[in-house]
């Protein structure tokens, strides 16, 4: 069986974690992984030292854990895109796109006080077009 598995990143452990049990199941699905990363503003920071600067786009999260992931388990297709708006709509958007099998996400925020505020998890399992893995990414 096969297709496209999504998830969400936002530069976390948490999120780094999802996009890994993503990655997995992507791989055993023998389908491909599309990361994707919500924004509300496009900010953006520079860092640097004299005359050498760079500028780092809070909309390049996605990029970064697709490409490290590319690295750690070739042979699966890695697609990344940086989408603005709240998490949940990001990817329940870009899993419809995608015709997706599977959206994968973390459980941060469904402990205590977080599920009274609501989660991306949450919102997500209510919403998707599609099957909804949620990983365990919490550390104990």
């Amino acid at each position: 069986m096969s297709g496209v598995v999504v998830v969400g990143v936002d530069g976390s452990p948490s999120a780094r974690k999802a996009a890994e049990v993503a990655l997995g199941l992507a791989k055993s699905l023998g389908g491909s992984l599309h990361i994707v990363t919500a924004f509300d503003v496009d900010r953006s920071e520079t860092f640097g030292v004299g005359s050498d600067e760079v500028k780092v786009w809070n909309s390049e999260a996605a990029e970064t854990v697709a490409k490290s992931l590319g690295e750690t388990r070739p042979g699966v297709e890695i697609s990344y895109f940086a989408a603005r708006g709240k998490p949940a709509d990001a990817l329940i958007k870009e899993a419809m796109r995608l015709d997706a099998r599977l959206i994968v996400v973390g459980n941060r925020r469904m402990r205590g006080i977080g599920r009274l505020l609501g989660s991306v998890a949450n919102s997500v399992a209510h919403n998707a077009p599609c099957d909804v893995y949620i990983a365990n990414t919490y550390d104990d």
